[in-house]
């Protein structure tokens, strides 16, 4: 007893309540279960306390994630063939045949009895600590992104993440007698040629071992890509026709000056000669226009205006004087 009370690193008060916790139902009809009750939950308040203070920034969901996998049966176990408990158990003739004191089962619970009977003995706060004591190497090393996961669960995600079908689990054999079974799981992924064993007591057991050979050896042949750097968009030129072209630059062209009208004067006489059939006479303006050097002849004439005496002339009504 000397030894398991050092192994926990708490001393009881109450001798009787670490031997009851220590009891397995197959030994004696005062056994731990009861006290494995009380410290189930006393184990389930701690570890939230502990996360929620080691975890600031992680939300509620992931932390009851991690609190499952902290306080499931083969965590417990682990941490009870660390403190070497089951030097410890009181357990009937058969249990003790049959391996008993290597089952993870009893193991762990016998743990959460331990644990039960600290909080009887000592409080919640004695118990407390005891149990961030034992759980102080595996706090320091959990991933809130993975620990919860196990390894079935973590291979099956990377192969979805990059499309590849999921692996194929095939027991090969299994050996030994009914209740010491051992039993061996072949898991293969062809597409990446990965063909790994695994070995467990029992079928699960083997295939979560041969998951995490799969996803070693899947991560070893197939790292995660470098990311890529997205190119630059090239901007698409547009080529227009010549037709539209030239139009486009005959729009971007100076306006031409505006064609002008002759006065209204010039206007009647020239009417009324075209209509006698004869030419009316020159103005000066046309005299001065034939003199000057010839412009373009799509250019617009510029007329000039009769003096003010000889446009109202050309303008008075026949037979008036």
């Amino acid at each position: 007893m000397t030894g398991a009370m050092i192994n926990i690193g708490y001393t009881f008060k109450n001798k009787s309540l670490l031997e009851q916790a220590l009891t397995h139902r197959s030994h004696s009809s005062r056994h731990n279960e009861r006290l494995e009750f009380l410290g189930d939950s006393v184990l389930n308040c701690a570890i939230a306390s502990l996360l929620y203070d080691r975890f600031a920034r992680i939300d509620e969901g992931d932390l009851s994630r991690l609190r499952a996998n902290l306080v499931k049966q083969a965590s417990l176990a682990e941490i009870a063939q660390r403190i070497e408990l089951s030097r410890f158990l009181r357990l009937g003739e058969g249990e003790l045949k049959s391996g008993g004191f290597r089952r993870p089962s009893i193991l762990a619970d016998t743990l959460e009895a331990i644990f039960g009977a600290i909080f009887m003995d000592g409080g919640f706060d004695a118990a407390c600590a005891v149990i961030a004591r034992l759980y102080q190497p595996v706090l320091e090393t959990v991933d809130p992104k993975t620990l919860g996961k196990d390894a079935k669960t973590l291979l099956q995600e990377y192969l979805q993440g990059r499309k590849i079908a999921l692996p194929v689990y095939t027991v090969l054999a299994t050996h030994g007698a009914a209740h010491s079974q051992e039993f061996e799981v072949e898991c293969a992924i062809p597409k990446l040629d990965v063909q790994v064993v695994g070995i467990g007591g029992s079928r699960r057991a083997a295939e979560q071992a041969a998951a995490k050979q799969a996803l070693e050896a899947a991560l070893a042949a197939n790292p995660s890509p470098a990311r890529r750097v997205p190119k630059a968009r090239k901007t698409a030129q547009l080529s227009l026709p010549v037709a539209v072209a030239q139009e486009a630059n005959d729009d971007a062209a100076p306006p031409a000056e505006p064609r002008q009208s002759p006065p209204p004067a010039a206007r009647i006489v020239a009417s009324r000669d075209i209509a006698s059939g004869a030419s009316p006479p020159p103005t000066e303006s046309d005299t001065a226009r034939s003199a000057a050097p010839q412009k373009n002849p799509h250019a617009a004439p510029s007329a000039a205006l009769p003096p003010e005496g000889a446009l109202f002339a050309l303008g008075r009504p026949a037979g008036k004087k």
